[in-house]
Formats: C-alpha cells, sequence, structure tokens
C-alpha cells in the first residue's frame, strides 16, 4: 500500500497492510501538509497575529501564549478587524498541492473554534460570555465556521485528504468548560464543520489534549474520524481502548507529559505496545506519531528514538 492508501484504511477500518506513522525527519511519514499562507490561525512567536492578539514564547517552547487580547470588549465587536478568508494570496501553493503530495496523505489546516476565541477575547472572558453574552459569542463562532467552510472547499478543490485544527479542550481531570455548554455552543458548530468536509470527501482530525473523555463520544457522533492527543496517562490507556477503541481513529505520540520525560527506554518500548494494543484494532484506528516541539517539551533524543523505532519495529498488523 502507499502511504495515502494505509492511513486512509487505517482509519476507515479497511485493514491496513502496517502501522501507519507520522514521524520526526529521520523516520519518515506517511503525511505531508498543506496550509493557508499565511493562515488566520497562525500563531506566530514575539508579534502579533492576524487579528490583533498579541503573543509571547514560552522559554525554550515552540509554542506561545497571547499576552494581549484584541477583543476585550464586546461594544467593538461591530469594528473588529476580521481577516479574509478569501484573500487569493493565503490561496497560491495549493495548484500544486496534490502532486508534491504524491503517494503520501495530504493533510490540510484549518482554523480553531474555541482557542481562536479565546486567543481573541481571553480565557476568563470566554468562559463569562458563555453565561453572559452568549449570542454574541455565538455570532464569533459562527464566523470561524464559515471560515472553515471556505477553507475546506479551498482545500477539497486541491485534493487534500484530511482537514485538521487544535482545540484544547481539557484541563488535566476534566474539560474546562461544562459538558452541557460545550454540547448547547460549540457541538452544532463542529457538526457543520464536520458534515462539510465529508461532504468535500475529507476525513476530519482534531487535536485536543487534556482530559476529554466527556466529549469524545459527541464528536464521534457528529464525524469525527481521528483524535490527536499528546496526552493519554490522565485519562488511561485501557479506559480509552475499552470506551472509544474501533469507534474513533488515535493520532498519538507516547505520552508526552509522564513516560516520554520519566520513563526509562524500556518504559517507552512497553507504552507504545500498549498503545497499540489498547487503542488500536486488527482492521485500524491508531496512527503512531512523534511530538514536534521535543525540546520544549524536555524530550530527549534517544526517548524519540526508542518510540519511533518501537512502533516502525510494530509495523505489521
Amino acid at each position: 500500500m502507499t502511504s495515502r492508501e494505509c492511513v486512509i484504511k487505517t482509519i476507515l477500518f479497511q485493514g491496513a497492510d502496517r502501522l501507519p506513522f507520522d514521524f520526526q525527519e529521520k523516520y519518515g511519514s506517511d503525511f505531508t501538509i498543506i496550509d493557508m499562507d499565511p493562515s488566520p490561525d497562525a500563531r506566530p512567536n514575539n508579534q502579533k497575529d492576524e487579528w490583533g492578539a498579541e503573543w509571547k514564547n514560552i522559554g525554550v517552547s515552540n509554542l506561545g501564549e497571547v499576552k494581549d487580547f484584541p477583543l476585550k470588549d464586546w461594544a467593538g465587536f461591530d469594528t473588529f478587524h476580521i481577516p479574509d478568508i478569501a484573500d487569493p494570496k493565503r490561496w497560491n501553493d495549493l495548484d500544486d498541492a496534490r502532486e508534491h503530495a504524491g503517494n503520501k496523505f495530504l493533510m490540510a489546516w484549518g482554523i480553531s473554534l474555541y482557542e481562536r476565541i479565546h486567543f481573541i477575547r481571553g480565557l476568563e472572558n470566554t468562559w463569562m460570555d458563555i453565561y453572559q453574552s452568549p449570542d454574541k459569542l455565538g455570532r464569533l463562532i459562527d464566523i470561524l465556521v464559515d471560515m472553515n467552510l471556505f477553507a475546506i472547499e479551498r482545500y477539497a478543490q486541491a485534493g487534500a485528504d484530511g482537514y485538521m485544527f487544535c482545540d484544547d479542550w481539557g484541563l488535566q481531570n476534566r474539560l474546562m468548560i461544562s459538558p452541557d455548554s460545550w454540547r448547547e455552543i460549540w457541538k452544532p458548530c463542529y457538526a457543520r464543520v464536520y458534515h462539510a468536509a465529508h461532504e468535500a470527501g475529507l476525513l476530519t482530525f482534531l487535536h485536543s489534549c487534556g482530559d476529554i473523555v466527556d466529549i469524545l463520544d459527541d464528536l464521534i457522533e457528529i464525524g469525527l474520524d481521528v483524535i490527536q492527543m499528546d496526552q493519554q496517562e490522565n485519562m488511561g490507556l485501557e479506559m480509552l481502548g475499552e470506551r472509544f477503541g474501533g469507534s474513533i481513529t488515535f493520532y498519538c505520540p507516547v505520552d508526552i507529559q509522564n513516560t516520554m520525560v520519566n520513563g526509562s527506554l524500556d518504559d517507552i518500548r512497553a507504552y507504545c505496545r500498549r498503545m497499540v494494543n489498547c487503542l488500536g484494532r486488527p482492521n485500524g484506528g491508531f496512527i503512531a506519531k512523534w511530538y514536534s516541539d521535543p525540546v520544549g517539551a524536555g524530550h530527549r533524543q534517544e526517548a524519540i528514538d526508542a518510540m519511533c523505532q518501537e512502533f516502525l519495529d510494530l509495523q505489521v498488523v
């Protein structure tokens, strides 16, 4: 099978002939990425993004956080700058995307529906908006949904295979907001995006870390095909496999906060085997991954090598 076929068959539980993977360059990947340039969801180092959010980097990590929020007061909403998703310059690199991807799975990147909100409003304001300004919050989320729908159409025309964005919903032991509020406000919005992606022939991916158990069934119900989670130990591999295995594909590295940092090389190899056994099924359901900011997460290269090599040794399923 080609890389593209292997990934697709794994996600659809159609029996790929090996375990698909997405590793650092020295080990290779079954994926290639396409994104808008510039992307309205870009998170720049130590500067403002297109929405006016002021970013500051955190230590040695590639990741930053917003230090100044552009829409602190809803009074400015009607004059707030919304990036133009239809700007032709964003889409100049799509013409040859499928050709350049070759036989790899072509992953397209979209725009977050929760993180972008709190990058604009601030996290505390966003939580208060759920109760105090739900109509205005809904209007802003709808703008992001419409931007995603436009992007899906363009990516589909370019021959993309999958559509992904990032929304970290979990704390270490629970959802950031009540599951009922999530279902009332965000679930219908995700459903619109996933329906449009499927109608366009794209498989759906979501990165979401933390404990998201309370909404994973909902995400599966509305059409999420693949969950990309960098943490699993806070929820438990066995529990994730028992409750959700066979219903969704897991796209994961070894837990980046615990075993990859504190475990021995043998611990890491054993965790790889547990992941495949718990989360995967004989006909699919698991894609091996590495974490692309190893320095920021405190991952030593020998640990990355042990993980990647163990997953490669488990390729035959």
